[in-house]
């Protein structure tokens, strides 16, 4: 018997309702899973019964389902039952606590509602009426040219039975039919198989001249047709049932009961375009294959996607129209992402659908397709990234700002966390620009062709050997590297100005690597040490912290001067531009002699090289040479320049003009 006051609330509600909630969440709050005999992967969970004292787990919950069973104790029902009985209170108070979990409004009582879901149950029974019409209909004389289609298409007869395909004649049919057999006109108008003429003529057959394939809901009952035209001139070659009191198409999927099943059982989720997709994909083993039903992906099916699977793979068609459709899904989905839930997608070779790929390469390069799907914040950079240029600052600053928008719509701070983590080492890869730094070791001199064209083959030649090029300058290098990065850590408040030149800085050491990738992981951070250490560990901060040089810094030692770190920084990293603009010099004029030494490329050789040697020098020598920095430190020229060119940038970020000297 059921309750009075579940029948007073409208058909659908406590469905679509069951369909929102997880019950494993639900009953989660309750009881301490057995990790040892659960599979949360595929739902399949176990607790000791929250409703009598036992020490082993014999609660059991589908969380695919829905439905709870203690074996012990015998008891069982579903998420409204559960809060129920644990909560001691009436259904009424059990649905509303869990509307206001699912985000659902809880429907004024409706004094008609028993009568519509009686009204429901017939329509339900009208629809199976008319998929048992359509399958005869399949097998008449009229539907040869449909069944001459799907044999083309490679489904059998029994495939045929399995997935109950039908057929609707061109001069339609179903409503003689079924008024034929007592049923009310009205009631196949409201099933959407029959329309009212604009005319005032009588109804008239929605579904003419279409192969049907009958739409059913996770309960396995028909709630719709979706129809093939067999007429290629057609405008509509697929055309779906109207909206009905069974059927509303952005809440339901094809194939979504047998699909259920299957994910729970450890088939991977996949989600197709149409029909024969999904038909083609499941007999050919990928029996966990749903489709939208003439609509994109929304988010109410992405919800039942959700409770189906953690992670749905989105397998489209390998064209233009299948990459739009799958960006259109990215933006639905990245407000509803949550720890554990997300999409991977499968875009087909070009040309080519699901059905297409396996008739021509078998299941296995299906297969191949689904285990090497791309991750959806992948796919997110492909769209904001491929075919545009950023060789600007303001090209650059429209994709920082396109995908921080996009980053921002997650709710979830632990994965916008990890969104803007995965698009800053993205972003570093596009923009930094960096080359390997490995030499490898060779009889001859010169670039060989042969070889990676950033991996030279460089033997220093006699006028460079004894510069500061193999040996102080290095040195020198290394040091401003360990106080840029230790700075940056230091005063994090500041680092974001310093992202271009961080990124493009060339690390030689591969500590000051792993520090670097990690600093620019993190920029923007709350506790950037605390962020740097969950990826290292403490050693390589403890190191570069110990150091003299890093030390007796200015910024180090006036911990918390914004201004000294960020003269500091801009110094160091002119410093570095400057001497190793040097460096790439004599590297240049190396590659270009290729064993044959002509006089000016002896003296570029030789200029490059005084410049180094002097830059190793000791402060009393070649003042001339230099200029006092901003904070009192002296400077070569050139590095002043270069100070002076990143300051400006600096401070045109933030919007002000350079400060006077």
């Amino acid at each position: 018997m059921r309750d009075n006051a579940q029948m007073s609330l409208p058909p659908g509600f406590l469905d679509e309702l069951r369909n929102r909630l997880s019950l494993g969440q639900v009953v989660g709050r309750k009881v301490m899973w057995d990790t040892r005999k659960s599979n949360q992967g595929k739902g399949d969970l176990w607790a000791p019964c929250p409703f009598h004292q036992e020490k082993t787990a014999s609660f059991h919950v589908d969380d695919r389902k829905g439905f709870y069973y203690c074996f012990g104790c015998h008891a069982k029902g579903d998420a409204i039952s559960f809060v129920r009985e644990t909560e001691n209170v009436d259904f009424m108070e059990a649905v509303k606590i869990l509307a206001g979990e699912a985000g659902m409004p809880v429907p004024e009582r409706d004094p008609q509602a028993q009568e519509k879901a009686d009204a429901r149950t017939v329509l339900v029974d009208v629809m199976e009426q008319a998929v048992q019409y359509h399958r005869l209909q399949l097998q008449t004389g009229a539907a040869s040219e449909a069944r001459d289609y799907l044999a083309r298409r490679g489904l059998s007869l029994e495939a045929q039975t399995r997935w109950e395909i039908g057929f609707a004649p061109a001069n339609g049919g179903v409503m003689a039919h079924l008024t034929g057999k007592g049923v009310d006109a009205k009631l196949v108008m409201d099933a959407g198989l029959a329309a009212e003429s604009d005319r005032g003529g009588a109804p008239y057959d929605r579904f003419r001249g279409r192969i049907m394939f009958p739409i059913r809901d996770a309960r396995g009952r028909a709630i719709g047709f979706g129809g093939r035209a067999m007429d290629p001139n057609h405008p509509a070659k697929y055309y779906n049932s109207p909206e009905t009191p069974l059927f509303d198409k952005g809440r339901s999927l094809y194939n979504h009961g047998p699909a259920r099943e299957a994910a729970g059982k450890g088939k991977p989720l996949v989600v197709a375009e149409g029909y024969m997709d999904v038909i083609a994909l499941s007999e050919a083993g990928f029996t966990a294959t749903v489709a939208p039903l003439g609509t994109a992906i929304t988010e109410d099916q992405l919800r039942l996607m959700w409770r189906m699977a953690p992670e749905p793979i989105i397998a489209l068609d390998g064209d233009k129209a299948g990459v739009r459709a799958a960006m259109r899904v990215i933006d639905i989905a990245l407000p509803l992402l949550e720890a554990g839930q997300s999409l991977r997608f499968a875009l087909m070779p070009e040309g080519m659908d699901p059905d297409d790929l396996i008739k021509a390469q078998g299941a296995g390069a299906m297969q191949k397709l689904l285990d090497q799907a791309t991750p959806m914040v992948q796919l997110l950079w492909q769209r904001e990234t491929e075919g545009k240029v950023f060789d600007s600052p303001e090209r650059k600053a429209a994709l920082d700002k396109a995908l921080r928008e996009k980053i921002n719509l997650i709710k979830d701070p632990s994965i916008r966390n990890h969104y803007g983590q995965a698009i800053k080492d993205m972003r570093w890869a596009l923009f930094s620009n960096r080359k390997p730094t490995t030499v490898r070791k060779s009889g001859g001199r010169g670039w060989n062709p042969k070889q990676d064209p950033w991996q030279r083959d460089v033997s220093p030649v006699a006028s460079s050997r004894t510069s500061a090029l193999a040996a102080g300058t290095e040195d020198q290098e290394h040091l401003r590297e360990a106080v840029i990065l230790a700075t940056l850590i230091a005063a994090p408040s500041v680092a974001m100005e310093f992202e271009t030149a961080l990124e493009q800085l060339d690390s030689r050491d591969p500590m000051h690597r792993d520090l670097q990738a990690s600093v620019l992981r993190h920029l923007g951070a709350d506790d950037l040490r605390a962020q740097i250490i969950g990826d290292l560990g403490d050693a390589p901060l403890e190191k570069l912290f110990a150091q003299n040089h890093v030390a007796i810094s200015p910024a180090i030692r006036r911990d918390g001067d914004i201004d000294i770190a960020r003269l500091c920084l801009a110094e160091e990293f002119a410093k570095l531009v400057a001497r190793r603009g040097h460096a790439r010099e004599i590297e240049d004029a190396v590659e270009d002699l290729n064993g044959v030494a002509d006089e000016g490329l002896t003296w570029r050789l030789a200029q490059a090289s005084e410049a180094l040697d002097k830059a190793g020098r000791g402060d009393n020598e070649d003042r001339a040479e230099y200029a006092v920095g901003k904070n009192g430190a002296r400077m070569k020229k050139d590095e002043q320049s270069a100070f002076d060119q990143l300051l400006d940038q600096i401070n045109f970020a933030k919007g002000a003009d350079r400060p006077k000297s």
